[in-house]
């Protein structure tokens, strides 16, 4: 049983950066992948990154290319989402997840077998 716990998010002002933290326990392996997702208020979820643990694939939305890094640190078990320029729009609850799946990188959350908690990002303009 994966478990996945996220820190990090906080209150900025637009233009900031903010690094959010997911720990995971429980046994990633290769084949996993990590995303972040995050849903804003009145919002369907929405796929923001993800990294395939065995670290031959990233894939980012469209919305924060440029902006948005997401790494990984296999020796630690955690994943990172490094967010610059910082915009009120990216307000909203940011979740790590995981997709058991050996293929590509999905962008549907429902696809995904464990979640965590959430973290809230509020960016002020």
């Amino acid at each position: 049983q994966v478990q996945l716990v996220e820190s990090g998010g906080g209150l900025v002002q637009a233009g900031d950066s903010l690094r959010l933290s997911c720990a995971a326990s429980g046994g990633i392996i290769n084949s996993d992948t990590m995303a972040w997702f995050r849903r804003a208020p009145g919002k369907d979820r929405e796929f923001v990154a993800a990294i395939k643990w065995s670290g031959d694939g990233i894939l980012y939305a469209n919305s924060v290319k440029g902006r948005f890094t997401i790494s990984r640190d296999i020796d630690r078990t955690m994943v990172y989402l490094q967010m610059t320029s910082l915009k009120p729009v990216d307000t909203a609850v940011y979740y790590c997840l995981v997709d058991r799946d050996y293929g590509p990188i999905r962008t549907i959350a429902a696809n995904y077998d464990y979640w965590g908690q959430g973290t809230q990002v509020t960016v002020s303009s």
